[in-house]
């Protein structure tokens, strides 16, 4: 009997109706034949493709034949098709992160004065003689020595303050020829024309007042009574109102700490933006003043429990004081002042500044940073850093890097924690010696030099523009020498001389013996 298939069910009747449907499935049962497959197969067909790339001897040839048999569009979108595309596709690898950068965060920079200082040494060194003040010819100097000069000049930073002190340079070279054009009548400019007469007695009462509010200070040595304001005719009878006017007292010298550090940051601030002579005027008479010493002597406190103190009332405080009734004082208030900030903003905006002003008094200044190493800041400024605020460490870091060449090797040796820090968070002039350094060749006498040198230009600038008793200007016209024209000018006399010129020649020209020789030899 001959063998027959058994008959059709539905289903392969309805999938020969439908091919795309019935190809549909096959993709999805092979689909889900791979999804199951055993760890032994892969395993298997890893070795197979590996062993293949072992044999050809080069990965090129294999990852082009890859690249080559790579599925067309037509493919992939009959993978699109499939149900299961979505659901797998979203288990795809995320993209990878970005590299992390391989260098510093910053762009070194160079000032002319260090090419210049290069560019004399190198003379001396393989040339034997130097050009002062010529920063072209390079002649005789080797070839890698030619690649360093291009890349210095690649990176020199010209400030506006080396541009205004170069201008100031020139006019005082060239007065007739290089004049001051009309001065731009800023808030700035006129405020520098109003302080200069007493700008001495303004920095120094501004110390005074700061010292008087420090926390290690003792108002009773003091002139200055900055509570005569403040304490009350009676003394408090209970223990709360004690506490009230003990918090009140330590809130006010808060106040007049950030006030007073603010108005000397911004007035640097603004007279450097402004011209450079006069920040730097202001900047000696706050030296003169001794504000580097005042300014460790603050920080020379446990600067942890300065920067933690909380001498706050919330209830007290604004707007809770001007807002709905006032509450009376009790006991919980206090607590709950102790423990609604972790730290007082006040105390951390002022150590900022004070640091800021430090930066900008010693920046530059090799005498100024060799003042800092006689009044051994280093380790009042190296306790700073146990506050983890950023900027305030960003700017301790500053000045300890100002000065590290000249604390000596063991310093260096014996504070490597500071130095990792100093490296990673502070910006680095592209020729810095600041970390390896040894200055023990400084001489103070020359350092003594540059001070004096830079009293004499803002002296000149403050002459020029200012005058010593207001406005004045130089006078130019040239001196008279010609006989012929000092006889052609005109000169008035008045009525009495003219009435007695007889007896004026008689007794000044006629009967005066003059003895011309010694006239003319003088």
């Amino acid at each position: 009997m001959r063998a027959s298939s058994p008959p059709p069910s539905a289903a392969d009747m309805l999938e020969n109706q439908n091919p795309g449907q019935r190809k549909m499935k096959e993709n999805e049962r092979q689909l889900r034949r791979q999804t199951f497959m055993k760890q032994t197969s892969l395993d298997e067909s890893d070795e197979q493709i590996f062993v293949d790339k072992e044999e050809t001897g080069n990965g090129s040839e294999d990852y082009s034949m890859e690249f080559q048999s790579m599925p067309s569009d037509s493919s992939q979108n009959s993978n699109q098709n499939c149900p299961y595309y979505m659901y797998f596709k979203q288990f795809e690898s995320p993209p990878p992160p970005p590299p992390l950068p391989r260098s510093l965060p910053w762009q070194s920079k160079v000032r002319q004065k260090d090419i210049d200082m290069f560019l004399d040494n190198v003379r001396i060194k393989f040339v034997g003689y130097s050009l002062p003040g010529d920063r072209i010819t390079i002649a005789g100097l080797p070839q890698p020595i030619h690649e360093g000069i291009d890349i210095l000049k690649k990176h020199m930073y010209t400030s506006l303050s080396e541009i205004q002190a170069e201008r100031e340079f020139e006019m005082a070279r060239s007065p007739l020829t290089k004049g001051e054009k009309e001065v731009e009548e800023t808030e700035a400019e006129i405020l520098y024309k109003a302080m200069l007469p007493n700008l001495p007695q303004y920095m120094i009462a501004l110390l005074k007042i700061l010292l008087a509010a420090a926390p290690t200070s003792t108002a009773k040595t003091y002139s200055i009574n900055i509570m005569a304001d403040l304490l009350p005719e009676e003394m408090p009878m209970t223990v709360l109102q004690s506490l009230k006017l003990g918090i009140d007292v330590n809130r006010h010298k808060e106040i007049i700490v950030k006030a007073v550090t603010a108005i000397l940051l911004l007035l640097l601030k603004h007279f450097k933006l402004n011209h450079v002579y006069q920040f730097e005027f202001m900047s000696q008479h706050l030296v003169y003043a001794n504000c580097m010493p005042l300014v460790l002597k603050f920080f020379n406190q446990n600067i942890l429990s300065y920067v933690g103190a909380k001498n706050t009332i919330p209830i007290f405080d604004f707007p809770a004081c001007v807002i709905g009734e006032q509450p009376e004082l009790t006991k919980e208030c206090l607590d709950i002042g102790d423990s609604s900030v972790p730290y007082s903003w006040r105390n951390v905006f002022s150590c900022i500044n004070l640091l800021r002003i430090l930066n900008k008094l010693t920046k530059w200044k090799n005498a100024r940073i060799m003042m800092l190493v006689v009044f051994k800041s280093a380790p009042i400024l190296k306790r700073t850093l146990k506050v983890r605020h950023a900027l305030m460490q960003f700017y301790v870091l500053k000045l300890l890097k100002m000065q590290t060449k000249y604390l000596g090797r063991q310093w260096r040796k014996t504070n490597m924690k500071t130095i990792s820090a100093i490296y990673s968070k502070v910006r680095h002039r592209l020729n810095d010696d600041w970390a390896f350094g040894n200055d023990v060749d400084a001489r103070p006498w020359d350092f003594q030099d540059e001070e004096c040198a830079l009293r004499v230009n803002v002296d000149r600038f403050n002459h020029r523009r200012y005058g010593t008793g207001g406005e004045q200007e130089m006078d130019l016209t040239p001196l008279e020498t010609d006989i012929n024209c000092i006889l052609e000018a005109n000169v008035d006399l008045d009525d009495e001389f003219k009435e007695n010129y007889e007896m004026w020649l008689d007794q000044e020209v006629y009967n005066n013996e003059i003895n011309w020789d010694i006239l003319l030899s003088t």
